[in-house]
């Protein structure tokens, strides 16, 4: 695994590998508090990409002149590190997608179509983002099979007493959960839903997107059967993402795209796979945003995702105690030390998007809407909420800001 240091990190000192914040919002400087959606990306990743497309582009994998080695190692390099950082057990079993999402709907559909039927069940909990919803609802429908869900208790965590009762239902063949809810910062129990879900003989997908850039993440000890997280929320460049999935289910398992690179041989009667992980990926692939991904790795790791961890901590904590104290808001979701760094509430009477739009004006950026998470919403009574989210670069004077803007939409709306 990567290496990591214990040190306290320096927000203040970090924000300086980022652009952004030498710019002004309005007049002001920005307190962007968005990280949930999508990262800020640093000096070290943008001028690595810069330098590897200036002098390291090619085609991976085909070519035998230098450009093309160059690009290639750079490319399953990125692979490697991916590997490192989840402690995957090869390299092969990791596979490059365009984003968590299509690295969810590859499961979906190269797994879920050859082993889902009736009187299969397929079991998501009411934290997943739509991408983790949405394609097993689909192929639940598709094969026949029921569509389930573990319910939440009001302080936003899973009710694993309910597990009985869905295994009741019928042969349990699929249990897909994010490891961090993306809307209320939930850390789940993934090993215990893993270990679950193997006594039912199903397999186990985990959503990281919202966990890898801020806990360390290690698929062994998860349990867990396929793992799919993003590079644009850790600090890398958008449009490529990662699935890591068992090998022996990997193996088993039809492509997803068809096309050149996934392919052994091809004849007008037959064609034949490639190997692994190449057998997923269909076409040129995001060459140089692979090998963002890595540098993005790589940037993160040396300052240290417990050190993140524990910086998201206290932000939290400085950010629900502060919420606390003014009247008419509700914050949604558990306790700081069994949340992430991301804080979702409603001012009384005031729509998440008019808040959103005043705090804009004092510069701070916050998320408002669903955030692809409609049945949580509805479970928790709203059409939408608030989030601030945090991340290594967030500083505590941008909760200060917040708070100070919260005060004016209250003031702006007379509530």
């Amino acid at each position: 695994m990567a290496t990591t240091t214990s040190a306290k990190l320096d927000a203040l000192k970090l924000r300086a590998d980022f652009a952004v914040f030498d710019e002004l919002t309005n007049g002001k400087p920005v307190a962007y508090l968005d990280s949930a959606s999508s990262t800020q990306k640093p000096k070290q990743v943008l001028d690595a990409m810069r330098e590897f497309y200036e002098h390291s582009y090619a085609n991976v994998h085909r070519g035998v002149y230098t450009l093309a080695e160059r690009a290639t190692e750079g490319y399953e390099g990125a692979r490697e590190k991916v590997r490192a950082f989840i402690n995957a057990p090869s390299n092969r079993e990791v596979i490059f997608t365009r984003s968590a999402t299509e690295a969810l709907n590859l499961i979906a559909y190269s797994w879920g179509l050859e082993n889902l039927g009736p009187g299969d069940v397929v079991v998501i909990t009411e934290l997943e983002h739509h991408a983790n919803f949405v394609p097993w609802q689909f192929m639940a429908k598709k094969t026949g099979a029921q569509f389930a869900h573990i319910p939440i208790d009001d302080l936003g965590e899973l009710q694993l007493d309910s597990l009985d009762r869905i295994a009741a239902l019928g042969n349990v063949k699929v249990v897909a959960n994010n490891l961090v809810s993306n809307t209320l910062g939930t850390i789940n129990p993934v090993e215990k839903l893993a270990e679950w879900a193997h006594a039912q003989g199903a397999i186990m997908v985990v959503d990281a997107a919202q966990a890898a850039p801020h806990r360390r993440i290690d698929v062994q000890a998860l349990g867990c059967d396929f793992l799919a997280f993003s590079s644009h929320k850790i600090c890398g460049p958008s449009g490529v993402g990662a699935l890591w999935g068992k090998r022996e289910l990997l193996e088993e398992m039809q492509p997803f795209n068809l096309g050149g690179e996934m392919i052994r041989s091809v004849a007008l009667e037959r064609t034949s796979w490639n190997e692994l992980p190449y057998k997923f990926e269909a076409g040129t692939p995001a060459i140089a945003e692979a090998f963002g991904f890595g540098q993005a790795i790589d940037y993160v790791s040396s300052v240290g995702l417990e050190a993140i961890e524990a910086h998201e901590h206290e932000l939290v904590v400085q950010t629900m105690d502060r919420l606390a104290e003014i009247p008419g808001i509700r914050v949604f979701g558990p306790p700081a030390d069994r949340r992430t760094g991301i804080v979702s509430f409603e001012v009384a009477d005031v729509h998440p998007h008019d808040v959103a739009q005043i705090l804009n004006w004092e510069g701070v950026a916050v998320r408002a809407g669903h955030h692809c998470t409609q049945p949580l919403m509805t479970r928790l009574g709203v059409a939408a909420t608030t989030r601030a989210s945090f991340y290594l670069y967030t500083v505590p004077d941008d909760v200060v800001r917040l708070i100070a803007g919260l005060q004016k939409v209250k003031d702006t709306f007379g509530v």
